[in-house]
């Protein structure tokens, strides 16, 4: 009786510290607000350049690095007329019932033309958000992994639409966080668990990467499930767009890879998706992901924008655009030297420090007419603060350059 009163005894309860969080960084939130640099309302220009509207009516314009249309696919002629398009074709932007019950046409046959693009059974959701909120607690459940709940392990970076659910996943399995990228501490894990799920991302929002090889390897090794976020990773690599992760797989996913990625970053159109391995998975996802069967899909002229981005995707302007974003990510290292320097991915972090000297020189750099995130706690570490500049195809040389002088004078203030 001991014995099975200690086995049924559930985990002591962790608690959240959101209040925390909002005590300490709230006067940072305060001071970004007061310095203009955050909740901007703004329409999109040629390229880059963005018209800035002030609470007083004023406008500005400025060149815009916070995007993260690293191929400058999110103002294409081509994927406008397309959202336009099908919104005309269906006469009907949005249908208000869960996808278990009816689907416009348009987007099956988007799901299917992405899945032939990326090698993967593909669903859309509305965002990457309610893709991750679907699949986790799916994972979690060891419908995926022969009835063995696994293990669920989640990188401390991993982005915070994953983990937020971690109290969801809790309810299923046991969970642990490891250090940023602890492939010691993951095969630990490995060796001491049957079934054992990693959650990652594949380019991390704040710079850096997943090392997709290692992983691949133990999960050769010990049927590893891994579940990688590559929003940042989508388009910009792989012959046909199909992002850093999945370029890196050259074969089908498998029963143990799953895949989520954005349309609305590098792709340049609206939503997010899955990409999956099998079609017992995908029966699985259709019926039970939450975000499937109690929500609606991604509404008509999103439906148009992927389908003609999809459709970019498969000519020679795809290559030419991710060799221009390489080229310019290649300058700005060569003019600010960072943590990322040298890598192809298209985030780049200035870290300075203390949070009010990252949000002034935001300010500054806005003051000359670029405009970067000031990124502080809970974004990145308490006094880890500085400035995020992503780089894209779209930007020219003098943009970048001009973008690099103002961060050198403002670092130098």
């Amino acid at each position: 009786m001991q014995n099975e009163a200690r086995h049924n005894t559930s985990p002591p309860t962790r608690h959240r510290n959101t209040a925390s969080l909002v005590h300490t960084s709230a006067p940072h939130f305060a001071a970004a607000h007061l310095n203009g640099l955050m909740a901007l309302y703004a329409r999109p220009l040629e390229g880059r350049k963005a018209e800035i509207r002030s609470p007083k009516g004023k406008t500005r314009i400025v060149t815009d690095f916070v995007r993260c249309s690293y191929l400058g696919l999110d103002n294409h002629p081509a994927i406008a007329v397309g959202a336009m398009a099908s919104l005309l074709d269906y006469r009907s932007l949005h249908w208000s019932c869960a996808r278990t019950r009816l689907n416009f046409a348009a987007l099956g046959d988007l799901e299917d033309a992405l899945s032939d693009l990326f090698g993967a059974r593909i669903i859309t959701y509305t965002t990457v958000l309610a893709a991750n909120m679907s699949a986790l607690p799916i994972i979690a459940s060891g419908v995926l992994t022969e009835g063995v709940k696994p293990f669920m392990v989640f990188d401390r970076l991993a982005h915070a639409t994953l983990a937020y659910n971690k109290p969801v996943v809790a309810a299923e399995t046991d969970v642990r966080t490891i250090a940023h990228n602890d492939l010691a501490a993951l095969e630990e894990i490995c060796q001491a668990q049957p079934c054992v799920a990693y959650i990652c991302d594949g380019v991390y929002s704040m710079g850096g990467n997943a090392p997709i090889a290692e992983l691949l390897d133990l999960q050769r090794r010990y049927g590893l499930f891994l579940y990688i976020d590559d929003a940042h990773g989508v388009s910009i690599f792989g012959e046909k767009g199909a992002g850093f992760a999945r370029s890196q797989i050259p074969d089908g996913l498998g029963d143990r890879t799953i895949l989520a990625a954005s349309l609305g970053k590098g792709f340049g159109a609206s939503g997010g998706i899955l990409m999956l391995g099998t079609a017992e998975q995908e029966e699985i996802f259709r019926r039970f992901a939450i975000a499937h069967a109690f929500s609606a899909s991604i509404n008509v002229a999103a439906i148009g924008a992927a389908m003609a981005s999809q459709t970019l995707h498969r000519t020679g302007e795809l290559k030419l655009r991710q060799e221009r974003l390489a080229s310019n990510i290649a300058l700005f290292d060569e003019l600010v030297p960072t943590a990322q320097s040298g890598s192809p991915l298209p985030i780049r972090t200035v870290v300075i420090g203390d949070e009010l000297a990252a949000i002034g020189a935001a300010r500054s750099v806005l003051d000359t007419g670029s405009y970067v995130s000031a990124i502080f706690f809970p974004t990145v570490a308490s006094g880890r603060a500085g400035l995020r500049v992503c780089p894209t195809a779209d930007h020219s040389v003098d943009e970048i350059k001009a973008l690099a002088a103002a961060i050198s004078n403002a670092l130098e203030r």
